[in-house]
């Protein structure tokens, strides 16, 4: 039998009770019962089964140096869309916390006082909010997240080290979002480039397979592929399956938040384009588009048909041919009518591609 006393009251417990002077270098969730309030129960820790590529070891490194000589909490943000990679740079990072000696609690739920409680933690510790954009969500009655500020300045007993990813840097409280003070760095993460995707499935695929990934790249310059995609490509693909026959079956021809640049060429020399343009470059529909000159001198609504547009490798982007365009003039902004002639039209991706490291 043991007992415990907390101030004047004494609780019973049995033989296998322990007392340490602080956390295990292991990883937790924070839990929390009505009857006992605020806990953590260990768990597994985070492991990286998959190569890791690019820079995300070398900047996994870079923040636990950092935190090792900060004196005061240190913050980072994980920003970018579902499946890109946010995940998987934030298990590598928990796990290398753990290797160097700190624990590692993982917040997933909104518990009310929760960021009481992880201020009274004073010791060294990583903590990791998985969609804290999601989990701590605003509503019209309470924004949950402002509650946290406070906590992530610094001012606790305890450096720690909190890490945060989201899917939407809207869903963020505005005095998180560029302020190195509390979040010294953001590391924001894009769609995996051509070389990206070529490296990723060359280590996926046996040689015979791997006359399919140059049409994968292709595909990738009119739909965003995140590494789920890519690693359900590569599985198909591995099983047999032609790129035409596996894109048919998979679900991942999502264009609907699809953004792009429309950039028309015409025979006389002009310029005419539209940025940031909502398109589904499989839909079999006609698309008409307000374009302007590169210097707002004239402007002109073009039509066209976006199925009979086809990548080309050396504008890297999608080209439309002049005979599937129709230029409209647009009389209010044009003091004489002219005849626009159209030659081509490209067609580039307006998200980046790439991953950016932002640092205070």
């Amino acid at each position: 039998m043991k007992a415990i006393s907390i101030g004047s009251r004494y609780e019973i417990y049995d033989d296998t009770l322990k007392a340490y002077d602080s956390l295990a270098a292991q990883t937790y969730t924070v839990c929390f019962s009505q009857m006992t309030g605020f806990f953590l129960k260990g768990r597994p820790d985070l492991v990286v089964k998959e190569p890791v590529y690019g820079v995300h070891p070398e900047k996994a490194e870079k923040v636990l140096r950092s935190f090792k000589v900060f004196q005061r909490n240190l913050g980072v943000i994980l920003s970018g869309d579902k499946g890109i990679g946010k995940s998987l740079f934030a298990r590598l990072l928990s796990a290398k916390a753990v290797e160097a000696g700190y624990p590692v609690i993982i917040v997933d739920q909104a518990f009310p006082g929760i960021a009481s409680y992880i201020e009274s933690i004073e010791q060294e510790v990583v903590f990791l909010f998985d969609e804290f954009d999601k989990t701590f969500g605003s509503n019209h009655d309470s924004d949950p997240q402002s509650t946290f500020l406070s906590l992530f300045d610094g001012t606790s007993q305890g450096k720690k080290l909190f890490i945060i990813t989201s899917n939407s840097l809207h869903g963020l409280n505005d005095y998180m979002v560029n302020r190195p003070g509390r979040f010294h760095y953001h590391f924001r993460f894009g769609y995996p480039t051509g070389e990206e995707i070529r490296q990723y499935l060359t280590d996926k695929l046996d040689g015979q397979y791997q006359n399919e990934i140059e049409k994968v790249i292709r595909f990738s310059n009119k739909v965003s592929l995140n590494y789920d995609c890519l690693r359900s490509i590569a599985f198909e693909l591995h099983s047999g399956e032609s790129f035409e026959a596996a894109i048919q079956d998979l679900n991942i021809i999502n264009t609907h938040d699809e953004q792009y640049n429309l950039t028309l060429y015409l025979k006389d020399g002009g310029i005419v384009s539209a940025e940031n343009q909502r398109l589904d470059l499989f839909s079999r529909d006609t698309k008409c588009v307000y374009m302007r000159d590169m210097k707002g001198r004239y402007a002109v609504e073009v039509e066209f048909d976006i199925s009979e547009s086809i990548y080309d490798p050396s504008r890297n982007s999608t080209v439309l041919p002049g005979e599937a365009i129709i230029v409209h003039d647009d009389p209010e902004d044009n003091a004489e009518k002219q005849d626009y002639v159209p030659d081509y039209m490209t067609i580039t991706r307006a998200v980046r591609r790439n991953i950016h490291y932002l640092t205070a």
